[in-house]
């Protein structure tokens, strides 16, 4: 009877080939022994060529040396890292790892891989042909093609190579929660099947990690912060079914600070950070160097928009300044249509209206402010405003306060619409002399306005954005520390400024209109008193160069 298939063997019977085979050779032995020890090595050598290409966050910059205490090598000079050090958590690769890993599923309309390599800076702009049309020479490798989303791994690498990173948790001031919140949020938004439950499962495992920290249990997360690469409406989900992810709100969060791109400000642990721009500097050379670039151009235009009419929003504000463009006329306005993915593809558009323009006209977008505030102040132009919430009030660690009319021009959009004013009468009444010291005063800033490529940060003293939100961070914790010290000393009963919050305890404001798509930047002021300094002396140096009678460069379109 035949056996089944699945039928165990049965033994050979005596006397066949099997029982009867000699045994092996030791050379054929060994013969075979060597194949597969080759086979190995050849195995182990193509996982580590693949490890190396991996565009994932666990194997970002590897520390140059280690010790017990310095991730990155002992520092040289104790004062280097006086304002604190700070811990990176190694999370589980759920939390970040895979989200770049699986970097094509991440957006539903093309793969976000491209914009996830070289840390989340993109592409260099010597790939991009357009990109490298407008930039000069000399700049072009510190320009790439960079997302308007990419801030938790561009922060991410940035940390793991801080000179001041510690790899001993009780020595931290800080303690940084690598988590790609925005990534995940993401992947979510859009998806035809996807549920309130698959935007909240991430936030709500890390926190659960999270929160069994033996340092985060101690401190209770106050001296906790992560980076968000989206608007903070997309981590504030209102009513049950709403938009975007909960996990502002969650349990666990009620005393972490956010870098988010665009904060509530009435909610202190949001600080509004700039949009990553496509510039990334790699020293203070090359900014000093596009600083006299930017002002050395002849701006042909008075001002430009670069924007895309929303057919779906009634009264769109957008509609009324491609109107006032039209009006004033191709030889004192242009505008970029960012209908489709224009304006998303290179950047190369954008850039070149705004490094041809005086004045670029930022209305808000989705949200209060767009990623284009930030692109028309790098080009070196002056931002017109028609909300206070586009930048006054949400970037103070960035924008100086008190001095907006030095950098910036506000239009009262109520009388714009109604026709009692022009944008383009508001602007010609600016002398030239004015306007040039206010493209001065913008251009002064854009240290502070960028990320920097090189691990280190720009160096000879001088900060850019990531190096401010530390700055600022570290001297929150410092001072929450210092309160909490005291407040166990006093009477009971007794409020002691700049304790942590207690949850509940902040207000927040009605998230606006969003699809999603548009995010905000900047937070407070601070390491005032060393960077402000520092890029003045860079600014004059670049002014000095430039002839105070230069009345060409002003006539910009």
């Amino acid at each position: 009877m035949p056996e089944s298939p699945t039928s165990p063997p049965t033994s050979p019977p005596p006397g066949s080939p099997t029982n009867n085979a000699t045994p092996p050779s030791p050379v054929s032995a060994l013969l075979r022994a060597t194949v597969l020890f080759v086979a190995f090595l050849a195995l182990q050598l193509v996982l580590f060529k693949s490890l190396l290409g991996f565009p994932s966050s666990r194997f970002l910059p590897a520390p140059r040396r280690s010790n017990s205490t310095w991730a990155n090598g002992a520092v040289d000079d104790a004062e280097e890292c006086k304002a604190g050090l700070i811990y990176v958590y190694d999370l589980p690769p759920e939390f970040n790892h895979d989200l770049v890993a699986h970097c094509d599923r991440l957006w539903p309309w093309y793969s976000f891989c491209p914009y996830l390599s070289n840390g989340g800076l993109g592409r260099p702009a010597a790939e991009v042909p357009a990109l490298s049309a407008v930039v000069p020479n000399a700049s072009l490798p510190n320009w790439y093609n960079t997302d308007q989303f990419p801030l938790e791994v561009i922060v991410h690498r940035r940390l793991l190579s801080q000179r001041c990173r510690t790899i001993d948790a009780s020595l931290a001031t800080a303690f940084y929660v690598p988590f790609y919140a925005g990534l995940d949020v993401g992947s979510h938004l859009w998806g035809p099947n996807s549920t309130v439950a698959d935007r909240d499962r991430a936030g709500a495992r890390l926190l659960r990690w999270l929160t069994g920290q033996p340092f985060f249990a101690k401190s209770g997360g106050w001296d906790h912060f992560i980076a968000l690469g989206r608007i903070t409406w997309d981590f504030r989900r209102y009513g049950a079914d709403g938009w975007g992810t909960n996990l502002v709100l969650m349990p666990g969060m009620e005393n972490v600070t956010r870098l988010v791109i665009e904060g509530d400000r009435l909610d202190p642990l949001d600080v509004g950070v700039p949009y990553p721009t496509g510039f990334h500097p790699r020293r203070a050379a090359d900014v000093r160097a596009w600083q006299e670039h930017v002002l050395s151009l002849d701006r042909r235009n008075l001002f430009g928009f670069a924007g895309a009419p929303r057919s779906g929003f009634p009264d769109d504000f957008r509609d009324v300044l491609l109107e006032e463009c039209e009006d004033a006329g191709g030889d004192r306005c242009r505008a970029v249509d960012c209908r489709g993915t224009r304006c998303n593809d290179d950047g190369a558009a954008v850039m070149r209206l705004f490094m041809g323009s005086r004045f670029c006209l930022q209305p808000r977008g989705d949200s209060f402010t767009r990623r284009s505030l930030f692109d028309c102040m790098v080009a070196g132009a002056v931002p017109v405003l028609f909300w206070r919430r586009t930048a006054y009030d949400a970037y103070r660690w960035f924008l100086p306060r008190g001095e907006e009319g030095e950098w910036s021009v506000f239009i009262d959009r109520r009388a714009l619409r109604v026709g009692n004013v022009s944008v383009r009468d508001v602007l010609e009444g600016y002398s030239e002399r004015r306007v040039r010291r206010m493209r001065e005063r913008v251009v002064e800033m854009i240290p502070r306005l960028v990320y920097g490529s090189s691990p280190d940060g720009l160096g000879d003293g001088m900060d850019d954005a990531l190096d401010v939100a530390l700055g600022g961070v570290l001297k929150r914790f410092r001072r929450r520390r210092w309160s909490i010290g005291h407040e166990a000393e006093r009477p009971p009963g007794r409020l002691v400024a700049g304790a942590p919050p207690r949850r509940g305890s902040s207000k927040t404001t009605t998230p606006p209109t969003s699809n999603g798509r548009n995010g905000s930047v900047i937070g407070q002021r601070a390491s005032r008193h060393r960077s402000t300094a520092a890029s003045s002396a860079y600014i004059k140096t670049v002014l000095s160069e430039a002839p105070a009678s230069r009345s060409k460069s002003l006539q910009q379109s």
